[in-house]
């Protein structure tokens, strides 16, 4: 299957650098759970939420107000570029987004869609009630927990987000598709670009998603620990912050693991590059993402001869193109990863490569892909503080404390 996805990487890894990932994968693969998002299709009923999301499809509906953060949101931001109405993401209470979501949007215009799985998510719960209060329409995505119960008692409809790992589960629950569905985007090419991608790359034989993790991992055995990401479309960002959370939150345990870091591109030449091509070696592998055919492009005016009526994607793909070579040159490990256009599809081909490639370089380090059972520890502490009603003086007091006890004792 040909998928509008194309990884370029240096330098190559041999035919024995892949068997040998390919036999780790192989011995790993039976530790811990199969990947339940390669299966597209079990986890969603497609006729119930056309059903349940009927009353929020109307032309009347302008604003999609989605309460989420990490896994509950990032499938969305992925494809948030092709909506055909204004969605407006809202990760925490941070008063500043808050704020304009608020001042932006009215109850007569917006749908406001909660989600969260176990229910306990204080960035989502924090934020619910200043939306009841001013009379806003609500569709949740819930099953369990705090919110759970505060959506059944505004008799809002709810639709179950199942207990599942987030940031792979978007793509393939309501989680991600549900927003998706009444924002207009096409879910049906987007699932059809997702079941083609998953496809090719569940094989061992001319899989990328394999390649490119069997790449870093080569590179991770020689003390590489820092993937950077430069993506040359805004359309793109979305995706590469699930490729950020994923490798992150996916091999990052037991003391192992990769941190995924991003900032837009072109933008990142003038502020992080001179480090890449100059700085200290061996550490941060850059990847550099396009797109060929950018929705919407324009084409420039300009009276530089080489620049005029070139369109205004094409002056970015040289620069994103330049900037590889020169990494290349100066002998920093690369990627590339391309894709054709931004639409649905091939969001399906990318989405799909970026969890595959998580999950195959989680087998390979020799982690749980599925769990991330350190992130509670701050949830619990900021619980406890905030029932307890400790003041920052006491908080202060707190941390120096457990800094002596873990630095200075």
């Amino acid at each position: 299957m040909n998928l509008n996805l194309k990884l370029e990487y240096y330098p190559k890894i041999s035919d024995e650098l892949l068997k040998e990932a390919m036999d780790i994968i192989k011995k790993n693969k039976d530790k811990w759970d199969s990947p339940f998002f390669f299966d597209t299709k079990s986890y969603l009923d497609i006729d119930k939420i056309k059903t349940i999301t009927k009353p929020f499809l109307s032309e009347n509906i302008k604003n999609v107000i989605v309460l989420g953060t990490g896994g509950s949101i990032q499938t969305l931001l992925a494809l948030k570029h092709l909506s055909k109405k204004k969605i407006y993401p809202v990760p925490s209470s941070r008063a500043v987004e808050l704020k304009g979501c608020l001042e932006k949007t009215s109850p007569k215009n917006s749908v406001v869609i909660p989600i969260s799985r176990g229910g306990e998510t204080l960035d989502v719960n924090s934020t619910i009630g200043i939306f009841v209060r001013r009379g806003y329409k609500f569709l949740g995505l819930s099953s369990m927990g705090t919110m759970n119960n505060i959506l059944k008692e505004i008799e809002c409809p709810i639709l179950d987000v199942p207990d599942l790992s987030g940031r792979y589960a978007g793509s393939v629950t309501n989680v991600g598709i549900v927003p998706a569905y009444v924002s207009g985007i096409n879910i049906k090419n987007f699932l059809k670009g997702l079941e083609e991608g998953y496809n090719n790359f569940s094989n061992y034989d001319n899989n990328p998603a394999l390649e490119l993790a069997a790449f870093l991992f080569n590179l991770y055995r020689k003390g590489y620990r820092v993937v950077f990401s430069m993506p040359y479309s805004k359309n793109l960002e979305g995706s590469v912050g699930l490729w950020v959370q994923g490798v992150s939150e996916s091999t990052g345990k037991d003391e192992r693991g990769m941190i995924g870091t991003y900032q837009s591109a072109p933008i990142c030449q003038h502020s992080v590059l001179e480090f890449l091509l100059g700085g200290t070696k061996g550490i941060v592998i850059p990847i550099v993402w396009t797109v060929k055919n950018e929705n919407p492009d324009l084409v420039l005016t300009s009276t530089i001869p080489y620049i005029n009526e070139q369109s205004a994607q094409t002056i970015i793909n040289y620069q994103a193109d330049a900037t590889f070579q020169a990494l290349i040159q100066q002998g920093v490990p690369t990627v590339e990863i391309s894709i054709d256009n931004p639409l649905e599809q091939n969001m399906g081909h990318l989405i799909s490569f970026i969890l595959s490639s998580v999950y195959y370089l989680c087998l390979l380090i020799d982690v749980n892909w599925a769990i991330n059972p350190k992130v509670i520890i701050g949830k619990q502490i900021c619980n406890q503080a905030l029932r307890d009603k400790i003041t920052p003086e006491q908080r202060e007091i707190i941390r120096g404390r457990i800094a002596k006890e873990k630095w200075y004792s």
